[in-house]
């Protein structure tokens, strides 16, 4: 059983039923298969199409991220929010986004399209479009498809690359 397509699939339906006896019933299931799975996505995140969770393994996402589609995360991901300073605020991943084991995202920071977020990584500041994030402090590498080999079975996006372009003169 694919633990990561059951539990996204909890998750999308919870988010569509926003009360009466369905929303409870969604959320007890989803309260569950945390516990069982170590997947802790906010409530309110907003994910893309083709979110890929590999293995069981603790992923924790805070529910003001925004995911966009085809992201890839791997055992140990932390997704966070910061609560104070210039990048206060959630993270927005972009589409085609690969993040490896025990890799940190925290605050108000864009990775843009088809970046690679190297294992242990801990990525606090923008990361362009056709890069590899690797490092602490993280260093960023310019690289066309650099999720090439990384993010299988893509779906097609419902949102447009555009929505989520991050180039050079956007870095903060």
């Amino acid at each position: 059983m694919q633990w990561g397509f059951r539990y996204t699939c909890l998750l999308r339906k919870a988010q569509a039923h926003r009360r009466g006896p369905a929303y409870y019933w969604y959320r007890l299931r989803l309260l569950m298969a945390s516990h069982k799975t170590g997947f802790q996505i906010g409530y309110g995140a907003r994910i893309g199409t083709g979110l890929f969770l590999g293995h069981r393994g603790t992923i924790i996402v805070n529910e003001q991220a925004s995911l966009g589609s085809n992201v890839n995360l791997s055992p140990g991901v932390v997704i966070g929010q910061e609560n104070r300073g210039a990048r206060r605020g959630a993270p927005v991943l972009g589409n085609r986004v690969w993040v490896g084991a025990n890799a940190v995202i925290v605050g108000a920071v864009h990775i843009g399209n088809d970046v690679l977020i190297a294992p242990n990584a801990f990525v606090n500041r923008d990361v362009p479009d056709h890069s590899i994030a690797l490092g602490n402090p993280v260093r960023i590498i310019a690289r066309e498809r650099a999720t090439e080999g990384y993010c299988h079975h893509l779906v097609p996006p419902m949102e447009s690359d555009d929505q989520y372009a991050v180039g050079e003169e956007d870095l903060r």
